[in-house]
């Protein structure tokens, strides 16, 4: 079957968001306008993935399932987690020094989305109303314990759980249904009255949106449960408006929304390296441009096919690309031994 435009284009844009989000990190606290970009960006980009993530997973329970999300989810994680290590210890970052359980950066979301998967298991069987009220419930409730955090990325595996859950449910009829005129207007408000209400408050932790902090490490140790609330609420709202935006029809760069999980794990080479080096500083719109021009190409280099091809066997296990070059290589030279001696 052929595969829906429209959620490829929408994984690029978004795995596109991640790393532009990523690369202008350094600069939020120099520039009020690229911190209210990062905040807007972080409203829903993740969200959004993860939303994603869950319209396309089966929530199957037998073992060969459960194996089979393994091989494709931990086993990459422990190689990467493995593979920056040694490559913090080389640029000499910090932190180079985590446990193996202790996700490096980005690295979460892989042990995470093996979480959600088997969440899902449990939380298919409930009414749909029942089982989102008790993820976001649950989601609200760990906020009140340190000891969930970063470690196996228990934080946000609760704390993010509830969007996976509700892409699980949400219908593509559904999802169509934003495409509405109306309401494509009015998510173009809903944007933009967020990206204001940062705006006037940039001190804003960008905590709550990471999830993956206690509500008091950030700061409201009784009322973080609302806080949280609102967080849900706004991200929902946001990954909603943006999903109404996302182009339908198909381009020459679609098919680079099929390899976004190369780009996720890959791109924290560029990013750590250019954080460690210091090469970049963003004063003025100009410099905010040129690195969104960089971000479009890190993701171009990482999805392409030799990329893919080189990284397949740690990332998904296997060699195809790689047998299919040779084997079409070796092809064409038979080929051209049978024309010359013809």
């Amino acid at each position: 079957m052929e595969r829906n435009a429209y959620f490829d284009n929408a994984r690029l844009i978004l795995i596109f968001l991640v790393v532009f989000g990523h690369v202008i990190q350094p600069f939020v606290d120099d520039s009020q306008g690229v911190n209210t970009l990062y905040l807007w960006i972080y409203t829903f980009h993740m969200p959004a993935f993860i939303f994603l993530a869950g319209f396309f997973a089966k929530g199957a329970g037998n073992i060969s399932y459960v194996t089979k999300l393994a091989k494709k989810l931990l086993i990459p994680y422990m190689i990467f987690q493995i593979i920056y290590t040694g490559y913090y210890f080389l640029i000499g970052k910090d932190g180079w020094q985590l446990e193996m359980f202790y996700p490096h950066w980005a690295l979460w979301f892989l042990f995470s989305l093996f979480s959600w998967h088997m969440l899902l298991i449990l939380f298919k069987k409930m009414p749909a109303a029942m089982g989102l009220s008790i993820s976001v419930g649950i989601g609200l409730i760990v906020g009140y314990f340190g000891e969930v955090g970063h470690m196996f990325s228990l934080s946000r595996t609760f704390v993010f759980f509830p969007f996976f859950l509700m892409g699980y449910w949400v219908t593509q009829t559904q999802i169509k249904w934003l495409k509405h005129i109306q309401l494509r207007v009015a998510a173009l408000v809903v944007m933009a009255v967020v990206a204001a209400a940062i705006y006037v408050a940039p001190d804003f932790n960008t905590g709550w949106l990471l999830a993956s902090k206690s509500y008091s490490t950030l700061g409201l140790p009784e009322y973080g449960i609302i806080a949280r609330l609102m967080v849900y609420v706004t991200s929902a709202v946001m990954v909603a408006g943006v999903l109404a935006w996302m182009p339908e029809k198909r381009s020459k760069l679609t098919v680079l929304g099929t390899r976004t999980l190369y780009v996720y794990l890959l791109h924290g080479f560029f990013i750590q390296f250019f954080r460690t080096a210091d090469w970049f500083a963003v004063n003025h719109v100009i410099d905010l441009i040129s690195l969104a021009v960089m971000s479009a190409l890190i993701v171009l280099a990482l999805s392409s096919r030799p990329v893919q091809g080189f990284w397949q066997p740690l990332i998904e296990g296997r060699l195809s690309i790689l047998k299919n070059k040779y084997r079409g290589h070796d092809g064409r030279t038979k080929q051209l031994g049978e024309d010359a001696s013809a």
